[in-house]
């Protein structure tokens, strides 16, 4: 499924899929060569990579990474494979102390309570449908479908996930596909039929068209 190197790990489809959409849309004919050899990669573990999208939640990149420095420094052991029995140990006031609003520490301990107590089934995600896990992130609080579907994308690397809910996706189709109107999500959801069953791909590729920098979650 996967492809791993120094920087993380790349999914196996991706050079098919490229294949793929170029065949089927115009405007990701243009926009694929443009990026070379970029690919997305997944680093951390599903733990880690979960508890920062809480961190990051409603403050900018910048805050984010100033506050998951000070949250990490907190936990014993590697800082991309945090254990939720470590975060669990840790006393409220400490995690308050390294900037996270009481809701983010009530949300990053239910989300620790999760993993300890077995109600995430991460072994088996790898059988399970994108919709069931999505239901399964969803009953931890702080985290909503959004959430989960760039879980999906950036962490398991499904291949089709479209998430009609953010906001980058839909600038990125109404600027590529419709000269700048702004488009609706139906009028997207049908801009990425032509996408599947790789709509990941073109995603990370539309967010590209807006933002060079790859996209890492």
């Amino acid at each position: 499924m996967a492809r791993s190197s120094a920087a993380g790990v790349t999914p196996d489809y991706w050079d098919e899929a490229c294949k793929h959409l170029v065949k089927r849309d115009r405007v990701m004919k243009k926009l694929i060569p443009q990026f070379g050899e970029a690919r997305l990669q997944s680093k951390a573990d599903a733990f880690t990579t979960l508890a920062r999208s809480i961190v990051g939640q409603q403050i900018s990149v910048k805050a984010a990474q100033s506050v998951w420095d000070r949250f990490s420094a907190l936990v014993a052991g590697p800082v991309h494979r945090i254990q939720p029995a470590a975060v669990l140990a840790l006393e409220v006031a400490a995690l308050r102390g390294a900037g996270l609003s009481a809701r983010k520490v009530e949300y990053l301990r239910d989300l620790a309570e999760h993993f300890e107590a077995g109600r995430v089934h991460v072994r088996q995600w790898t059988q399970m449908d994108d919709e069931a896990i999505i239901e399964e992130l969803v009953a931890i609080r702080g985290i909503g479908r959004w959430t989960a579907e760039m879980f999906l994308i950036f962490h398991l690397m499904r291949p089709n996930v479209m998430p009609l809910d953010d906001l980058g996706l839909l600038k990125g189709i109404s600027e590529n596909y419709f000269s700048g109107e702004p488009v609706s999500r139906a009028e997207a959801r049908e801009v990425g039929e032509a996408w599947a069953p790789y709509r990941s791909v073109a995603t990370w590729y539309i967010w590209r068209s807006l933002d060079p920098l790859p996209v890492e979650y």
